[in-house]
Protein backbone atom coordinates (compact mmCIF):
# COMPACT_ATOMS: atom_id res chain seq x y z
CA UNK A 1 0.00 0.00 0.00
CA UNK A 2 1.29 3.74 -1.23
CA UNK A 3 2.75 5.57 2.11
CA UNK A 4 0.83 8.92 2.01
CA UNK A 5 2.69 11.75 1.60
CA UNK A 6 2.33 13.92 4.90
CA UNK A 7 1.46 17.05 4.45
CA UNK A 8 0.67 17.08 0.73
CA UNK A 9 -3.54 18.13 0.56
CA UNK A 10 -3.35 18.97 -2.69
CA UNK A 11 -0.39 17.19 -4.71
CA UNK A 12 -1.80 18.95 -7.77
CA UNK A 13 -1.08 22.45 -6.77
CA UNK A 14 2.48 23.63 -6.47
CA UNK A 15 1.59 25.93 -3.59
CA UNK A 16 0.96 22.15 -1.62
CA UNK A 17 4.63 21.18 -2.00
CA UNK A 18 5.54 24.21 -0.35
CA UNK A 19 3.53 24.37 2.86
CA UNK A 20 4.46 20.79 3.45
CA UNK A 21 8.18 22.21 3.36
CA UNK A 22 7.80 25.39 5.63
CA UNK A 23 10.16 24.02 8.81
CA UNK A 24 12.61 23.70 6.12
CA UNK A 25 11.89 27.00 4.50
CA UNK A 26 11.60 28.71 7.70
CA UNK A 27 15.16 27.51 7.95
CA UNK A 28 15.56 29.19 4.63
CA UNK A 29 13.65 32.53 5.31
CA UNK A 30 15.97 33.12 8.47
CA UNK A 31 19.37 32.60 6.64
CA UNK A 32 18.24 34.21 3.26
CA UNK A 33 17.46 37.40 5.40
CA UNK A 34 20.57 37.58 7.20
CA UNK A 35 22.39 36.66 4.12
CA UNK A 36 20.98 39.29 1.98
CA UNK A 37 20.39 42.06 4.74
CA UNK A 38 24.24 41.90 5.54
CA UNK A 39 24.87 42.22 1.77
CA UNK A 40 24.70 46.02 2.07
CA UNK A 41 27.49 45.72 4.30
CA UNK A 42 29.22 45.49 1.01
CA UNK A 43 28.68 48.69 -0.44
CA UNK A 44 28.74 50.41 2.85
CA UNK A 45 31.90 48.85 3.89
CA UNK A 46 33.86 49.46 0.93
CA UNK A 47 32.41 53.57 0.61
CA UNK A 48 33.42 53.82 4.35
CA UNK A 49 37.17 52.05 3.32
CA UNK A 50 37.49 54.32 0.18
CA UNK A 51 36.77 57.52 2.58
CA UNK A 52 39.16 56.43 5.30
CA UNK A 53 41.74 56.08 2.49
CA UNK A 54 41.33 59.61 1.22
CA UNK A 55 41.46 60.50 5.05
CA UNK A 56 44.59 58.42 5.28
CA UNK A 57 46.07 60.10 2.45
CA UNK A 58 45.44 63.42 3.94
CA UNK A 59 46.42 62.43 7.50
CA UNK A 60 43.22 63.07 8.69
CA UNK A 61 43.19 59.13 10.02
CA UNK A 62 45.53 56.53 10.80
CA UNK A 63 46.38 52.68 10.02
CA UNK A 64 44.64 51.91 13.06
CA UNK A 65 41.46 53.14 11.83
CA UNK A 66 41.43 51.53 8.50
CA UNK A 67 42.75 47.98 10.11
CA UNK A 68 39.21 47.98 12.51
CA UNK A 69 37.28 49.11 9.36
CA UNK A 70 39.09 45.88 7.50
CA UNK A 71 38.58 43.62 10.42
CA UNK A 72 35.00 44.73 10.98
CA UNK A 73 34.36 44.08 7.09
CA UNK A 74 36.06 40.58 7.22
CA UNK A 75 33.98 39.84 10.22
CA UNK A 76 30.58 41.24 8.64
CA UNK A 77 31.02 39.32 5.55
CA UNK A 78 32.44 36.09 7.09
CA UNK A 79 28.40 35.67 9.12
CA UNK A 80 27.12 36.87 5.66
CA UNK A 81 29.07 33.80 3.89
CA UNK A 82 27.52 31.19 6.73
CA UNK A 83 24.51 32.45 6.49
CA UNK A 84 24.35 31.86 2.22
CA UNK A 85 25.93 28.34 2.52
CA UNK A 86 22.94 27.64 5.35
CA UNK A 87 20.46 28.87 3.06
CA UNK A 88 21.99 27.14 0.10
CA UNK A 89 22.18 23.62 1.87
CA UNK A 90 18.48 23.94 3.06
CA UNK A 91 17.34 25.46 -0.57
CA UNK A 92 18.77 22.04 -2.28
CA UNK A 93 17.04 20.20 0.83
CA UNK A 94 14.14 21.59 0.22
CA UNK A 95 14.15 20.51 -4.02
CA UNK A 96 15.40 17.17 -3.21
CA UNK A 97 12.51 16.77 -1.01
CA UNK A 98 9.79 18.23 -2.96
CA UNK A 99 11.55 16.04 -5.87
CA UNK A 100 11.13 12.82 -4.09
CA UNK A 101 7.68 13.68 -3.33
CA UNK A 102 6.76 14.57 -6.66
CA UNK A 103 8.40 11.10 -7.95
CA UNK A 104 6.18 9.10 -5.49
CA UNK A 105 3.08 10.38 -6.51
CA UNK A 106 3.76 10.46 -10.22
CA UNK A 107 4.97 6.78 -9.78
CA UNK A 108 2.02 6.03 -7.97
CA UNK A 109 -0.31 7.50 -10.70
CA UNK A 110 2.11 5.36 -13.46
CA UNK A 111 1.58 2.23 -11.83
CA UNK A 112 -2.09 2.26 -11.46
CA UNK A 113 -2.44 3.13 -15.38
CA UNK A 114 -3.69 0.27 -17.45
CA UNK A 115 -0.88 -1.06 -19.54
CA UNK A 116 -3.12 -0.06 -22.67
CA UNK A 117 -2.60 3.77 -21.39
CA UNK A 118 1.20 3.54 -20.84
CA UNK A 119 1.15 2.44 -24.88
CA UNK A 120 -0.70 4.59 -26.39
CA UNK A 121 1.41 7.17 -24.10
CA UNK A 122 4.48 5.36 -24.91
CA UNK A 123 7.47 4.43 -23.13
CA UNK A 124 9.83 7.68 -23.80
CA UNK A 125 7.06 9.65 -23.27
CA UNK A 126 6.08 7.97 -19.80
CA UNK A 127 10.07 7.88 -18.87
CA UNK A 128 10.69 11.59 -19.92
CA UNK A 129 7.46 12.43 -17.55
CA UNK A 130 8.89 10.41 -14.75
CA UNK A 131 12.21 11.99 -14.76
CA UNK A 132 13.25 15.00 -16.90
CA UNK A 133 9.94 17.18 -16.35
CA UNK A 134 9.52 16.74 -12.49
CA UNK A 135 13.55 17.59 -12.61
CA UNK A 136 12.79 20.58 -14.44
CA UNK A 137 9.72 21.85 -12.88
CA UNK A 138 11.52 21.30 -9.39
CA UNK A 139 14.88 23.05 -10.70
CA UNK A 140 12.13 26.14 -11.62
CA UNK A 141 10.70 25.93 -7.95
CA UNK A 142 14.39 25.82 -6.01
CA UNK A 143 15.51 28.60 -8.53
CA UNK A 144 12.37 30.05 -7.43
CA UNK A 145 12.86 30.16 -3.28
CA UNK A 146 16.09 30.79 -3.92
CA UNK A 147 15.87 34.27 -5.74
CA UNK A 148 13.18 35.60 -3.19
CA UNK A 149 15.72 36.18 -1.13
CA UNK A 150 18.67 36.42 -3.34
CA UNK A 151 17.17 38.67 -5.91
CA UNK A 152 13.84 39.59 -3.89
CA UNK A 153 14.94 40.65 -0.27
CA UNK A 154 18.34 42.53 -2.26
CA UNK A 155 16.41 44.39 -4.39
CA UNK A 156 14.46 46.03 -1.75
CA UNK A 157 17.41 46.18 0.69
CA UNK A 158 19.39 47.76 -2.23
CA UNK A 159 16.62 50.25 -3.69
CA UNK A 160 16.44 51.61 0.00
CA UNK A 161 20.22 52.16 0.39
CA UNK A 162 19.80 54.31 -3.25
CA UNK A 163 16.57 56.27 -2.16
CA UNK A 164 18.08 56.55 1.12
CA UNK A 165 21.40 59.09 -0.37
CA UNK A 166 19.48 60.15 -3.41
CA UNK A 167 15.93 59.81 -3.77
CA UNK A 168 15.65 61.65 -7.13
CA UNK A 169 18.87 59.73 -8.56
CA UNK A 170 17.80 56.41 -7.14
CA UNK A 171 14.32 56.51 -9.05
CA UNK A 172 15.90 57.87 -12.44
CA UNK A 173 18.34 55.20 -12.46
CA UNK A 174 16.05 52.56 -11.56
CA UNK A 175 13.84 53.36 -14.69
CA UNK A 176 15.93 50.35 -16.23
CA UNK A 177 15.44 46.77 -14.21
CA UNK A 178 11.19 46.91 -14.50
CA UNK A 179 11.72 47.43 -18.57
CA UNK A 180 13.96 44.02 -18.21
CA UNK A 181 11.53 42.36 -16.30
CA UNK A 182 8.58 43.82 -19.38
CA UNK A 183 11.27 42.21 -22.00
CA UNK A 184 11.39 38.59 -19.98
CA UNK A 185 7.42 38.36 -19.74
CA UNK A 186 7.12 39.35 -23.75
CA UNK A 187 9.60 36.36 -24.43
CA UNK A 188 7.72 34.02 -22.08
CA UNK A 189 5.54 32.87 -25.14
CA UNK A 190 8.97 31.74 -27.43
CA UNK A 191 10.64 30.17 -24.32
CA UNK A 192 7.51 28.00 -23.18
CA UNK A 193 7.01 26.88 -27.14
CA UNK A 194 10.67 25.99 -27.48
CA UNK A 195 10.57 24.24 -24.17
CA UNK A 196 7.45 22.59 -25.50
CA UNK A 197 9.07 20.98 -28.76
CA UNK A 198 11.94 20.28 -26.57
CA UNK A 199 10.55 17.50 -23.93
CA UNK A 200 8.64 16.03 -27.18
CA UNK A 201 11.94 15.31 -28.79
CA UNK A 202 13.12 14.21 -25.82
CA UNK A 203 10.49 11.69 -25.24
CA UNK A 204 10.84 10.46 -28.86
CA UNK A 205 14.67 10.21 -28.20
CA UNK A 206 13.82 7.99 -25.20
CA UNK A 207 11.49 6.31 -26.83
CA UNK A 208 14.46 5.31 -29.67
CA UNK A 209 16.97 4.70 -27.19
CA UNK A 210 15.09 2.39 -25.64
CA UNK A 211 13.56 0.25 -28.55
CA UNK A 212 17.66 0.42 -29.87
CA UNK A 213 18.67 -1.60 -26.24
CA UNK A 214 15.28 -3.65 -26.71
CA UNK A 215 15.51 -4.98 -29.88
CA UNK A 216 19.41 -4.77 -30.73
CA UNK A 217 19.49 -8.30 -31.36
CA UNK A 218 17.33 -8.82 -33.67
CA UNK A 219 18.11 -5.44 -35.30
CA UNK A 220 21.68 -6.71 -35.88
CA UNK A 221 20.10 -10.55 -36.58
CA UNK A 222 17.78 -9.59 -39.42
CA UNK A 223 20.62 -6.75 -40.56
CA UNK A 224 18.68 -3.95 -40.03
CA UNK A 225 21.00 -2.40 -37.94
CA UNK A 226 22.14 0.22 -40.06
CA UNK A 227 18.40 1.51 -40.86
CA UNK A 228 17.62 1.84 -37.31
CA UNK A 229 20.98 3.34 -36.43
CA UNK A 230 19.91 5.74 -39.57
CA UNK A 231 16.42 6.30 -37.77
CA UNK A 232 17.90 6.65 -34.63
CA UNK A 233 20.19 9.53 -35.76
CA UNK A 234 17.27 11.14 -37.05
CA UNK A 235 15.52 11.55 -33.82
CA UNK A 236 18.97 12.27 -32.19
CA UNK A 237 19.07 15.11 -34.82
CA UNK A 238 15.95 16.39 -33.87
CA UNK A 239 16.37 16.12 -30.25
CA UNK A 240 19.98 18.25 -30.85
CA UNK A 241 18.14 20.96 -32.84
CA UNK A 242 15.12 20.80 -30.74
CA UNK A 243 17.73 21.24 -27.08
CA UNK A 244 19.34 24.52 -29.44
CA UNK A 245 16.60 25.91 -29.90
CA UNK A 246 15.53 26.37 -26.23
CA UNK A 247 19.09 26.82 -25.01
CA UNK A 248 19.95 29.37 -27.02
CA UNK A 249 16.90 31.44 -25.82
CA UNK A 250 17.25 30.61 -22.24
CA UNK A 251 21.67 30.91 -22.56
CA UNK A 252 21.26 34.46 -24.86
CA UNK A 253 18.32 36.58 -22.78
CA UNK A 254 19.98 37.15 -19.90
CA UNK A 255 23.25 39.16 -21.02
CA UNK A 256 20.15 41.19 -22.91
CA UNK A 257 18.47 42.02 -19.45
CA UNK A 258 21.89 42.71 -17.77
CA UNK A 259 22.63 45.14 -20.33
CA UNK A 260 19.00 46.68 -20.04
CA UNK A 261 19.57 46.93 -16.09
CA UNK A 262 22.68 48.83 -16.20
CA UNK A 263 21.76 51.54 -18.68
CA UNK A 264 20.88 52.87 -15.01
CA UNK A 265 24.89 53.81 -14.94
CA UNK A 266 24.98 56.37 -17.10
CA UNK A 267 22.65 58.53 -14.77
CA UNK A 268 24.84 57.69 -12.16
CA UNK A 269 28.23 58.96 -14.02
CA UNK A 270 26.82 62.30 -14.98
CA UNK A 271 24.40 63.15 -11.80
CA UNK A 272 26.70 61.00 -9.11
CA UNK A 273 29.73 63.35 -10.21
CA UNK A 274 28.05 66.31 -10.04
CA UNK A 275 26.75 65.43 -6.38
CA UNK A 276 30.43 64.92 -5.64
CA UNK A 277 31.21 68.27 -7.08
CA UNK A 278 29.01 69.88 -4.84
CA UNK A 279 26.18 71.06 -7.42
CA UNK A 280 23.70 68.58 -7.84
CA UNK A 281 20.73 67.18 -6.04
CA UNK A 282 22.81 65.81 -2.61
CA UNK A 283 26.37 66.76 -1.62
CA UNK A 284 28.57 63.25 -2.17
CA UNK A 285 31.37 62.92 -0.89
CA UNK A 286 33.80 59.88 -2.27
CA UNK A 287 32.42 57.32 0.44
CA UNK A 288 28.94 58.41 -0.55
CA UNK A 289 29.70 58.17 -4.66
CA UNK A 290 31.27 54.81 -4.02
CA UNK A 291 28.43 53.69 -2.26
CA UNK A 292 25.57 54.39 -4.75
CA UNK A 293 27.56 53.29 -7.63
CA UNK A 294 28.45 49.79 -6.16
CA UNK A 295 24.82 49.60 -4.75
CA UNK A 296 23.46 50.28 -8.07
CA UNK A 297 25.34 47.93 -9.79
CA UNK A 298 24.45 45.22 -7.09
CA UNK A 299 20.83 46.04 -7.61
CA UNK A 300 21.60 45.87 -11.67
CA UNK A 301 23.19 42.21 -11.88
CA UNK A 302 20.16 41.11 -9.09
CA UNK A 303 17.85 42.94 -11.41
CA UNK A 304 18.60 40.64 -14.37
CA UNK A 305 18.89 37.27 -12.35
CA UNK A 306 14.92 38.15 -11.51
CA UNK A 307 14.47 38.48 -15.21
CA UNK A 308 16.40 35.21 -15.96
CA UNK A 309 14.21 33.34 -13.49
CA UNK A 310 11.07 34.08 -15.22
CA UNK A 311 12.56 32.18 -18.24
CA UNK A 312 13.26 29.94 -15.83
CA UNK A 313 10.14 29.58 -14.34
CA UNK A 314 8.52 29.63 -17.56
CA UNK A 315 10.66 26.33 -18.53
CA UNK A 316 9.35 24.85 -15.70
CA UNK A 317 5.68 25.63 -16.23
CA UNK A 318 5.72 23.28 -19.71
CA UNK A 319 7.28 21.15 -17.35
CA UNK A 320 4.48 21.51 -14.77
CA UNK A 321 1.44 21.34 -17.31
CA UNK A 322 2.71 17.63 -18.33
CA UNK A 323 2.73 16.23 -15.60
CA UNK A 324 -0.11 17.84 -13.45
CA UNK A 325 -2.39 15.30 -14.66
CA UNK A 326 -0.31 12.68 -13.33
CA UNK A 327 -0.47 14.46 -9.54
CA UNK A 328 -3.08 12.63 -8.07
CA UNK A 329 -2.00 11.30 -4.86
CA UNK A 330 -4.45 8.11 -4.72
CA UNK A 331 -3.32 5.43 -2.50
CA UNK A 332 -2.31 2.25 -4.04
CA UNK A 333 -5.37 -0.39 -3.15
CA UNK A 334 -4.64 -3.14 -1.07
CA UNK A 335 -5.36 -6.32 -2.54
CA UNK A 336 -7.25 -8.72 -0.64
CA UNK A 337 -7.58 -12.07 -1.96
CA UNK A 338 -11.21 -12.45 -2.77
CA UNK A 339 -13.25 -15.52 -1.99
CA UNK A 340 -14.09 -18.45 -4.42
CA UNK A 341 -17.45 -18.00 -6.59
CA UNK A 342 -19.10 -18.94 -9.53
CA UNK A 343 -17.94 -17.45 -12.80
CA UNK A 344 -20.61 -16.61 -15.31
CA UNK A 345 -20.27 -15.13 -18.73
CA UNK A 346 -23.48 -14.14 -20.64
CA UNK A 347 -23.47 -12.85 -23.92
CA UNK A 348 -20.20 -11.36 -23.50
CA UNK A 349 -19.11 -9.68 -27.07
CA UNK A 350 -15.73 -7.36 -27.56
CA UNK A 351 -14.16 -4.92 -29.89
CA UNK A 352 -12.01 -2.23 -29.58
CA UNK A 353 -12.68 1.37 -29.98
CA UNK A 354 -13.04 2.30 -33.23
CA UNK A 355 -12.39 -1.42 -34.76
CA UNK A 356 -14.20 -4.49 -35.80
CA UNK A 357 -16.01 -6.93 -33.38
CA UNK A 358 -13.07 -9.47 -32.25
CA UNK A 359 -15.61 -12.19 -30.88
CA UNK A 360 -18.65 -12.42 -30.46
CA UNK A 361 -21.96 -14.33 -28.14
CA UNK A 362 -19.67 -16.07 -25.46
CA UNK A 363 -21.84 -17.79 -22.45
CA UNK A 364 -20.45 -20.41 -19.88
CA UNK A 365 -20.65 -20.84 -16.48
CA UNK A 366 -18.10 -22.43 -14.27
CA UNK A 367 -17.63 -23.33 -10.56
CA UNK A 368 -13.97 -23.80 -8.40
CA UNK A 369 -11.98 -26.04 -9.93
CA UNK A 370 -12.91 -26.38 -13.43
CA UNK A 371 -10.20 -25.65 -15.79
CA UNK A 372 -11.44 -23.91 -19.65
CA UNK A 373 -9.25 -24.38 -22.36
CA UNK A 374 -9.34 -21.94 -25.11
CA UNK A 375 -8.03 -22.20 -28.61
CA UNK A 376 -8.67 -21.42 -32.11
CA UNK A 377 -6.33 -20.67 -34.86
CA UNK A 378 -3.40 -17.95 -34.90
CA UNK A 379 -5.69 -14.32 -34.14
CA UNK A 380 -8.69 -15.83 -33.69
CA UNK A 381 -8.60 -13.58 -30.47
CA UNK A 382 -7.75 -15.58 -27.84
CA UNK A 383 -5.20 -13.55 -25.73
CA UNK A 384 -7.58 -10.59 -26.34
CA UNK A 385 -10.23 -12.94 -24.91
CA UNK A 386 -7.92 -13.13 -21.95
CA UNK A 387 -7.65 -9.93 -21.50
CA UNK A 388 -11.43 -8.89 -21.83
CA UNK A 389 -11.39 -10.40 -17.12
CA UNK A 390 -8.60 -7.40 -16.57
CA UNK A 391 -11.52 -4.72 -18.07
CA UNK A 392 -9.27 -2.70 -19.58
CA UNK A 393 -11.54 -1.60 -22.55
CA UNK A 394 -15.41 -2.32 -21.84
CA UNK A 395 -16.61 -5.42 -23.13
CA UNK A 396 -20.50 -6.06 -24.34
CA UNK A 397 -22.84 -8.38 -22.51
CA UNK A 398 -22.22 -9.48 -18.93
CA UNK A 399 -19.15 -11.09 -16.87
CA UNK A 400 -20.58 -12.00 -13.00
CA UNK A 401 -17.71 -13.47 -10.42
CA UNK A 402 -19.61 -14.47 -7.25
CA UNK A 403 -22.94 -12.69 -8.53
CA UNK A 404 -21.15 -9.01 -8.96
CA UNK A 405 -20.55 -7.33 -12.49
CA UNK A 406 -16.76 -7.62 -12.90
CA UNK A 407 -16.47 -3.78 -14.70
CA UNK A 408 -18.37 -3.01 -11.53
CA UNK A 409 -15.77 -3.78 -8.87
CA UNK A 410 -13.26 -1.64 -7.87
CA UNK A 411 -9.75 -1.98 -8.96
CA UNK A 412 -8.44 -3.44 -5.26
CA UNK A 413 -11.19 -6.31 -6.26
CA UNK A 414 -11.12 -6.86 -9.39
CA UNK A 415 -6.89 -7.25 -8.40
CA UNK A 416 -8.22 -10.03 -5.87
CA UNK A 417 -10.48 -12.25 -7.86
CA UNK A 418 -8.83 -12.07 -11.12
CA UNK A 419 -5.21 -13.34 -11.74
CA UNK A 420 -3.36 -13.05 -15.06
CA UNK A 421 -0.37 -14.27 -16.94
CA UNK A 422 0.14 -12.63 -20.76
CA UNK A 423 1.40 -14.48 -23.29
CA UNK A 424 4.90 -12.67 -22.70
CA UNK A 425 6.17 -13.11 -19.11
CA UNK A 426 7.18 -9.73 -17.98
CA UNK A 427 9.50 -10.27 -15.81
CA UNK A 428 12.02 -7.68 -13.76
CA UNK A 429 16.13 -7.43 -13.81
CA UNK A 430 15.94 -8.98 -10.59
CA UNK A 431 16.80 -12.33 -8.87
CA UNK A 432 14.49 -15.11 -9.28
CA UNK A 433 13.47 -15.11 -5.65
CA UNK A 434 12.13 -11.60 -5.86
CA UNK A 435 10.66 -12.31 -9.27
CA UNK A 436 8.19 -15.02 -7.70
CA UNK A 437 7.86 -13.45 -4.15
CA UNK A 438 7.67 -9.87 -4.92
CA UNK A 439 8.02 -8.96 -1.72
CA UNK A 440 6.33 -11.83 -0.06
CA UNK A 441 8.75 -13.31 2.76
CA UNK A 442 8.16 -16.70 1.77
CA UNK A 443 10.20 -20.24 0.55
CA UNK A 444 9.62 -20.08 -2.99
CA UNK A 445 11.03 -23.36 -3.49
CA UNK A 446 7.68 -25.94 -3.51
CA UNK A 447 6.45 -23.28 -6.37
CA UNK A 448 9.49 -23.72 -8.45
CA UNK A 449 9.14 -27.35 -8.22
CA UNK A 450 5.22 -27.02 -9.13
CA UNK A 451 6.48 -25.59 -12.43
CA UNK A 452 9.43 -28.22 -12.93
CA UNK A 453 11.74 -25.10 -12.39
CA UNK A 454 13.75 -25.97 -9.39
CA UNK A 455 16.41 -28.90 -10.56
CA UNK A 456 17.33 -26.05 -13.26
CA UNK A 457 17.69 -23.32 -10.73
CA UNK A 458 19.73 -25.27 -8.11
CA UNK A 459 21.99 -25.67 -10.73
CA UNK A 460 22.81 -22.12 -11.67
CA UNK A 461 25.73 -20.90 -9.72
CA UNK A 462 23.61 -18.16 -7.36
CA UNK A 463 20.79 -20.23 -7.08
CA UNK A 464 17.62 -18.58 -6.14
CA UNK A 465 19.47 -14.98 -5.68
CA UNK A 466 20.44 -15.27 -9.87
CA UNK A 467 19.36 -12.24 -11.62
CA UNK A 468 17.61 -12.98 -14.64
CA UNK A 469 17.39 -9.70 -16.65
CA UNK A 470 14.82 -7.12 -18.13
CA UNK A 471 12.33 -9.46 -19.33
CA UNK A 472 14.54 -12.46 -18.05
CA UNK A 473 16.45 -12.15 -21.44
CA UNK A 474 18.96 -14.62 -19.43
CA UNK A 475 17.20 -17.22 -19.32
CA UNK A 476 15.21 -19.62 -21.74
CA UNK A 477 12.16 -19.35 -23.62
CA UNK A 478 10.75 -22.54 -20.76
CA UNK A 479 12.19 -20.83 -18.32
CA UNK A 480 11.14 -17.52 -18.48
CA UNK A 481 7.56 -19.01 -18.67
CA UNK A 482 7.27 -21.53 -15.63
CA UNK A 483 9.27 -18.60 -13.46
CA UNK A 484 6.50 -16.20 -14.62
CA UNK A 485 4.06 -18.66 -13.58
CA UNK A 486 5.70 -19.56 -10.55
CA UNK A 487 4.68 -15.69 -9.51
CA UNK A 488 1.17 -16.35 -10.89
CA UNK A 489 0.41 -19.17 -8.45
CA UNK A 490 2.54 -17.49 -5.42
CA UNK A 491 -0.13 -14.57 -5.66
CA UNK A 492 -2.94 -17.08 -6.67
CA UNK A 493 -6.91 -16.01 -7.11
CA UNK A 494 -10.12 -17.15 -7.63
CA UNK A 495 -9.93 -17.00 -11.22
CA UNK A 496 -6.69 -17.92 -12.91
CA UNK A 497 -5.74 -16.33 -16.82
CA UNK A 498 -3.22 -17.97 -18.35
CA UNK A 499 -2.12 -17.00 -21.97
CA UNK A 500 -0.26 -20.26 -23.22
CA UNK A 501 1.78 -20.70 -20.49
CA UNK A 502 3.27 -24.15 -21.73
CA UNK A 503 4.17 -23.05 -25.52
CA UNK A 504 7.74 -23.19 -24.77
CA UNK A 505 7.61 -26.13 -22.80
CA UNK A 506 8.21 -30.00 -23.87
CA UNK A 507 5.29 -32.31 -24.11
CA UNK A 508 6.25 -34.33 -20.78
CA UNK A 509 7.13 -31.55 -18.86
CA UNK A 510 4.10 -29.51 -19.68
CA UNK A 511 2.21 -32.73 -18.74
CA UNK A 512 4.13 -32.54 -14.89
CA UNK A 513 3.28 -28.59 -14.77
CA UNK A 514 -0.05 -29.39 -15.88
CA UNK A 515 -1.00 -31.61 -13.45
CA UNK A 516 0.55 -29.38 -10.10
CA UNK A 517 -1.55 -26.68 -11.82
CA UNK A 518 -4.65 -29.00 -11.23
CA UNK A 519 -3.66 -29.37 -7.91
CA UNK A 520 -2.48 -25.87 -6.69
CA UNK A 521 -5.08 -24.68 -8.40
CA UNK A 522 -8.11 -26.93 -7.27
CA UNK A 523 -10.33 -24.18 -5.60
CA UNK A 524 -9.55 -21.72 -8.59
CA UNK A 525 -11.25 -21.38 -11.68
CA UNK A 526 -8.71 -21.18 -14.64
CA UNK A 527 -8.57 -19.92 -17.89
CA UNK A 528 -5.92 -21.65 -20.24
CA UNK A 529 -5.58 -20.32 -23.10
CA UNK A 530 -3.36 -22.31 -25.58
CA UNK A 531 -2.96 -23.77 -29.55
CA UNK A 532 -1.53 -27.30 -27.79
CA UNK A 533 -4.37 -29.33 -27.70
CA UNK A 534 -3.51 -32.94 -26.52
CA UNK A 535 -4.65 -31.47 -23.16
CA UNK A 536 -7.71 -30.25 -23.75
CA UNK A 537 -9.32 -33.59 -23.14
CA UNK A 538 -8.99 -33.01 -19.27
CA UNK A 539 -10.32 -29.49 -19.99
CA UNK A 540 -14.05 -29.53 -17.81
CA UNK A 541 -14.97 -27.05 -20.60
CA UNK A 542 -13.57 -25.94 -23.92
CA UNK A 543 -13.83 -22.49 -26.05
CA UNK A 544 -12.80 -22.69 -29.59
CA UNK A 545 -12.63 -19.10 -31.85
CA UNK A 546 -12.46 -18.40 -34.96
CA UNK A 547 -13.28 -15.08 -36.99
CA UNK A 548 -15.42 -14.07 -34.24
CA UNK A 549 -17.62 -17.33 -33.85
CA UNK A 550 -17.26 -19.00 -30.65
CA UNK A 551 -18.47 -22.28 -29.89
CA UNK A 552 -17.81 -23.84 -26.04
CA UNK A 553 -18.95 -26.98 -24.61
CA UNK A 554 -17.09 -30.15 -23.33
CA UNK A 555 -14.29 -31.65 -25.36
CA UNK A 556 -15.91 -34.24 -26.78
CA UNK A 557 -19.08 -32.09 -27.55
CA UNK A 558 -17.28 -29.70 -29.69
CA UNK A 559 -15.19 -32.22 -31.31
CA UNK A 560 -18.07 -33.54 -32.28
CA UNK A 561 -19.99 -30.61 -33.12
CA UNK A 562 -17.33 -28.22 -34.81
CA UNK A 563 -15.50 -29.53 -38.07
CA UNK A 564 -12.45 -26.77 -37.58
CA UNK A 565 -11.90 -28.10 -34.04
CA UNK A 566 -11.93 -31.63 -35.27
CA UNK A 567 -9.83 -30.89 -37.83
CA UNK A 568 -6.82 -28.86 -35.72
CA UNK A 569 -7.30 -31.53 -32.73
CA UNK A 570 -6.65 -34.25 -35.47
CA UNK A 571 -3.58 -32.48 -36.73
CA UNK A 572 -1.81 -32.43 -33.71
CA UNK A 573 0.90 -35.21 -32.85
CA UNK A 574 -1.30 -37.55 -29.92
CA UNK A 575 -4.41 -35.59 -30.55
CA UNK A 576 -6.27 -37.70 -33.37
CA UNK A 577 -8.97 -39.17 -31.14
CA UNK A 578 -9.59 -41.83 -33.71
Amino acid sequence: MQKKEKGIGQPDRILSYFKAQWPVLLIVTLTGLIYNIGLLAGPWFEGKMAGCLVDVLGKRAGFSDMLALVISYVVTIAVVQIARYCKRFYVRRFANNVNRQMKEILYSSLVQKSQTELEEEGAGNVMTKAILDVDDCVEGMRKFTTEIFDTGVALIAYAGMLLFYDWRLALLCMLFPPISYIVAEKMKGVVQRTGAIYKEKSGALSAATLDRALNAITYRVYGCEEERKAAYERELSSYEKAAVKANIWSSTLPPVYRVISMAGVLFILYFGSRNALGTGWKVFDVAAFTTFLSCFTRLSVKSSSAAKLFNAVHKAQVSWRRIKPLMKATPFPETKEEAAGELVLSHVSFSYPGGGTIYRDVSLQAEPGEIIGVTGPVGCGKSTFGKTFLCEYPYEGSITFGGRELQELTDSERSGSIGYLGHDPELFDDTIRNNILLGKDEDPGPLLKAVCLYQEVEEMEQGMDTVVGNGGIRLSGGQAKRLALARTLCYKRPVLVLDDPFSALDKETEKQVFASLKKLAADSIVILLSHRLYLFPQMDQVIFMEKGRVITGSHESVLKNCPEYRKLYGEQEGGADR
